[in-house]
């Protein structure tokens, strides 16, 4: 996709996103009026999605996007893509505060969270296949391999905060994910974070239920 850079964390994030997409999909349509164990799951999954989808977008925002137009600098057509990137992050965000308003109500169900979440998902969806339709094959051309793992360590906050976030950060994004993306993401990471992953983060997340 973008010649020799590995964008294995930025495909996997995506995938990540649209199993969780669709985890709210079906609670949208599942969860029943007066199933507050079910709100409550449902609740913590979404909590827990917003926080990471908003955390790799604004990654993007203060991160990624500057040393892209940096590098594609003179070359308008692409700098148009990136301002599109940052325009559907603009739309995305008051429908992340539909659901939230939908999940807040007290029956938690029915045909305002239906709504806002259709309409979430489908901005989302969207945004997610154009970014790597149109954005990401054009990381090759802004940075060198070196600049791109540089800029994924300052999209992830680096030192003590990306420690922080590691424990509910890894088994969001790999969990549920099939064989292939689980072996790429722990393949990037030292042994030690690999054996806190298996040993102690999944099974500690996996204990909380989440969605339905």
């Amino acid at each position: 996709m973008s010649g020799d850079l590995d964008m294995t964390m930025m495909l996997v994030t995506h995938n990540a996103m649209r199993r969780d997409l669709r985890h709210l999909a079906d609670a949208a349509e599942k969860l029943e009026e007066g199933d507050a164990r079910g709100r409550e799951s449902v609740r913590v999954g979404w909590e827990t999605f917003k926080a990471m989808l908003r955390s790799h977008h604004e990654g993007e925002d203060r991160r990624m996007w500057p040393r892209m137009r940096a590098g594609l600098r003179g070359r308008p057509d692409d700098l148009a893509v990136l301002a599109a990137m940052e325009e559907e992050h603009e739309r995305i965000e008051p429908l992340i505060r539909a659901v939230d308003q939908a999940l807040a109500r007290p029956d938690g169900a029915g045909a305002l969270l239906a709504d806002a979440t259709d309409r979430f998902c489908g901005e989302l969806g969207e945004h997610l296949t154009h970014e790597e339709s149109a954005a990401l094959p054009l990381v090759g051309v802004a940075m060198s391999a070196g600049e791109w793992e540089r800029c994924l360590a300052d999209m992830r906050g680096g030192g003590l905060a990306a420690l922080r976030s590691a424990p509910e950060f890894f088994p969001w994004l790999i969990g549920e994910a099939d064989p292939a993306d689980r072996a790429a993401v722990l393949g990037r990471v030292p042994p030690p974070v690999r054996l806190l992953f298996q040993k102690v983060w999944l099974p500690r997340y996996a204990r909380q239920p989440r969605w339905l």
